[in-house]
């Protein structure tokens, strides 16, 4: 086995500028439409190449006061008829109800489409863990006018009974998907949250991903599972020991 050193970060501390996230849905951009969209994906030609767009993204939206953005990436993609698509991916992160969460998401769509006169699709992906908050609509009616503006959600607390499989997958978000829901069940254990770390650290290798897949994906499980500086040392030592 190659060792890679994975333990020289250190701690990580996560902030609003550097989402994992973000990085993750960039890298891995045709796994992660796959994963959560597949019907999208099925449709999108994506041999013919992508671009993000994130100054379209930030233009458009840089005078709305809509709040905290986290991860959100605007993406251009042909379909397989050739037509061009805007796709609007929202991550929202935040692990907490929104009330303005499908407001955002309208205030999002119609903004770019008046800056660009493109046809944006939103898409959303809901981290938190309440079971019953599933917000898909932004609705507006009243005198015979009627807005509806929906978009589909996955929500990723709906895995949580898919581990194995979810282990077991050679799509990077299998273990992404995992990582997020052991970090949300681990909040007040540390010991388990110690345990479910290495354990994904070490199925990347277990995989046979790249090392530079292993670097990518590690980056993504240290920054969303932090561990106290003590057993964040543990976990060094014992990864140093693996490899």
């Amino acid at each position: 086995m190659a060792e890679i050193d994975l333990t020289a970060s250190g701690e990580t501390v996560c902030s609003d500028s550097d989402s994992g996230w973000k990085e993750v849905m960039e890298i891995y951009f045709k796994e992660f439409l796959s994963f959560f969209f597949p019907v999208a994906y099925n449709e999108v030609d994506l041999e013919r190449g992508y671009q993000f767009l994130d100054k379209e993204l930030k233009r458009a939206v840089r005078d709305a006061k809509i709040g905290r953005r986290f991860a959100d990436k605007l993406v251009k993609v042909c379909l397989k008829d050739g037509v061009e698509k805007w796709l609007l991916i929202h991550t929202e992160v935040q692990g907490y109800y929104d009330a303005d969460f499908v407001e955002r998401m309208y205030t999002y769509n119609y903004r770019i489409f008046d800056h660009h006169h493109q046809e944006v699709i939103s898409l959303a992906i809901l981290s938190d863990d309440n079971q019953s908050y599933r917000p898909c609509r932004y609705e507006i009616s009243r005198w015979g006018f009627r807005l509806l503006f929906e978009f589909p959600i996955v929500k990723l607390i709906d895995y949580r009974n898919k581990i194995k499989e979810l282990e077991a997958s050679r799509n990077p978000f299998g273990i992404i998907v995992v990582a997020h829901l052991k970090s949300l069940e681990t909040r007040r254990d540390y010991q388990s949250r110690l345990t479910w770390k290495l354990s994904l650290t070490k199925a990347l290798y277990h995989k046979g991903f790249s090392r530079e897949d292993i670097m990518n994906l590690y980056r993504f499980i240290d920054w969303l599972m932090v561990l106290p500086k003590g057993l964040d040392l543990k976990f060094q030592d014992e990864m140093k020991t693996f490899e």
